[in-house]
């Protein structure tokens, strides 16, 4: 149970009194927006981004990379509501998605790839050759 705070009534007329209340609904709509948690490993040779989209398939997500920039949108469609049933209690989200991450050096885009297994997106990211770390040998004389 909620508990809401008492707040006396006045006699006098106040414009602005339901307008707290509407920021607080705007602003926990926007903090319920669906956004999936994704994590960025580099290694050697190339970046792996891993996405949780649990409850999507790989036709709701699309991946496309633009410069140093890698998007990745989708959409967790809303479940259809039967007639004969009601909600008791809701928390998962639905929505459009959208989730825009800069690469930290330049990656051969011609070579990502994409898969998507057990709810999570994996995505492969070569970096390009000038990226790479380069071993130069020293001589001694």
């Amino acid at each position: 149970m909620a508990l809401i705070r008492w707040r006396p009534t006045t006699d006098l007329w106040d414009p602005f009194a339901g307008l707290d209340e509407m920021r607080k609904e705007v602003n926990r709509a926007f903090e319920t927006a669906f956004a999936p948690a994704l994590d960025v490993v580099e290694a050697k040779d190339d970046f792996l981004v891993k996405v949780d989209l649990p409850g999507l398939n790989k036709e709701d997500v699309s991946v496309t990379i633009q410069d140093n920039f890698l998007t990745i949108k989708g959409e967790r469609k809303h479940e259809a509501e039967k007639k004969e049933t009601n909600f008791y209690h809701r928390e998962r989200v639905h929505g459009v998605f959208s989730r825009t991450i800069e690469l930290p050096t330049r990656v051969e885009a011609s070579k990502v790839s994409a898969n998507f297994r057990d709810g999570v997106l994996h995505v492969t990211l070569p970096k390009s050759e000038e990226a790479k770390p380069k071993e130069i040998k020293v001589s001694v004389n």
